[in-house]
């Protein structure tokens, strides 16, 4: 009786961790054909309600456009440490903020029409 008991649980164990297998194995292969789950983007544009808004745009252009000049993450982390300590590169960081503020102000008619 003791044996059949023994034989009972790693059956039970074997079955347990084969159905363990299955659905991992179930759960990756549908994983992989899912697309991704994308959030909802709005749409890009220039426009925004108020020149603070202009000006936090203007940052985030900015911030994109070196992220996107620069994709290796470790050479752009070295980088900062160099240029933060900079005045002539901090500057020049400034400038060009100012060119993203100057078009975005454009785009929203210098917000002459806000309200």
């Amino acid at each position: 009786m003791m044996g059949k008991v023994r034989n009972l649980k790693w059956t039970i164990v074997y079955v347990v961790f084969s159905l363990f297998i299955l659905a991992t194995a179930v759960g990756a292969q549908s994983n992989s054909t899912k697309e991704p789950v994308k959030k909802e983007e709005a749409p890009l544009t220039l426009i925004t309600a108020t020149p603070e808004e202009g000006f936090q745009l203007a940052v985030k252009l900015s911030r994109k456009g070196v992220t996107t000049t620069q994709k290796d993450k470790n050479v752009l982390f070295m980088l900062r440490e160099v240029y933060s300590r900079d005045p002539n590169a901090l500057i020049a960081c400034s400038q060009v903020i100012a060119i993203n503020f100057q078009t975005v102000a454009a785009a929203n008619n210098y917000w002459r029409d806000a309200k």
